[in-house]
């Protein structure tokens, strides 16, 4: 199976807000990128201004809602079809304490049925792709037999993806942080769901930390998504489209080329009346691995949060690198 977007970026809750993604869109223009979760409930208060903002250059891009009442999931997918989102997916892997007092996130994986009704509502309400993101168990549903038994349950409502992060997710005696380090990746056991399958498109998820691993993973499956690397080294997507898209894309951004390509749109932001540390902290790892890398975070990091910051922030930390010969080939 040919997968539309064989490479994503992670949901990442305070992490793709749209100023990284402006961050990433000037990286890779094909890459599928994600909002933060967003709860149904939060959109039908009605802020959705704020919950839903997003730009044109930001597409691809996929809408991940939060939830478990079928209803609200597919209001909410109709609306994210007419804020001109391009895929919508369901968060079933989410561990935190909020989702599971909402009884949403990966605690659903217990009541595949639920999650089925669920996809079946939001296909109904829109004409967008509707994707599941979930883990491979969750407590003492473990076995690769349950993670079958949640798939097969859930594929006749008509998702278009299965994004399985291959990390179980404990609820009880694990911080959100610690399911994403603790649990040991199981990646076998998504080739596996995949071999059993192959109609099915599935994505991988978890632990994968570069373009080389995805390749890797792409002989087993039709997706990969990378999560935290991405965010810590953005420009860990430089060479994405033209690996995994587009063979004849020639275009490879450069570090400082993304960074000075930034300046005009945190200027438009700070003349809104923005603060500057809402993009600049998404651009600390911009240069990582460089000389000069520290000095740069260090400017970031205590300058665009004094009162009266502006621009000029994101030059003087840019003035802090040593912008040799080796920047520029990075």
């Amino acid at each position: 199976m040919t997968a539309r977007h064989p490479l994503s970026v992670a949901p990442m809750m305070d992490r793709t807000d749209r100023h990284f993604r402006h961050l990433l869109r000037l990286v890779s223009r094909r890459v599928l990128l994600y909002t933060e979760m967003v709860t149904a409930k939060a959109i039908l208060s009605g802020r959705r201004e704020q919950l839903l903002r997003k730009a044109e250059d930001e597409a691809p891009l996929a809408l991940q809602l939060g939830g478990d009442d079928p209803r609200e999931l597919a209001e909410c997918a109709g609306i994210g079809e007419a804020w001109g989102y391009d895929e919508i997916n369901l968060n079933v892997g989410c561990p935190s304490d909020r989702v599971q007092n909402g009884a949403f996130g990966v605690v659903l994986m217990k009541t595949p049925g639920k999650v089925r009704a669920a996809v079946e509502a939001m296909r109904s309400a829109c004409s967008l792709p509707v994707t599941v993101k979930h883990r491979i168990g969750v407590d003492e549903l473990d076995r690769y037999e349950d993670m079958l038994e949640f798939v097969e349950t859930v594929a006749p409502a008509g998702p278009a993806r299965f994004t399985v992060h291959a990390r179980k997710a404990w609820l009880k005696g694990l911080s959100p942080k610690e399911n994403r380090t603790v649990p040991p990746l199981r990646y076998e056991e998504v080739y596996r769901l995949k071999e059993a399958h192959p109609e099915l498109e599935v994505e991988i998820n978890g632990g994968i930390v570069d373009l080389d691993q995805a390749s890797t993973h792409l002989l087993h499956v039709d997706a990969v998504m990378i999560g935290r690397a991405a965010y810590e080294d953005p420009l860990l997507l430089a060479d994405a489209d033209r690996r995994f898209y587009d063979p004849d894309h020639v275009l490879r951004p450069t570090r400082m080329g993304v960074a000075c390509a930034m300046l005009p749109y945190l200027e438009a932001h700070c003349v809104e009346g923005g603060r500057p540390s809402a993009i600049t902290r998404h651009m600390l790892g911009l240069f990582k691995g460089t000389k000069g890398a520290r000095a740069y975070r260090r400017v970031l990091s205590s300058e665009a949060v004094k009162p009266g910051a502006g621009p000029e922030v994101l030059v003087r930390a840019l003035g802090a690198l040593d912008a040799g010969p080796e920047l520029q080939a990075m």
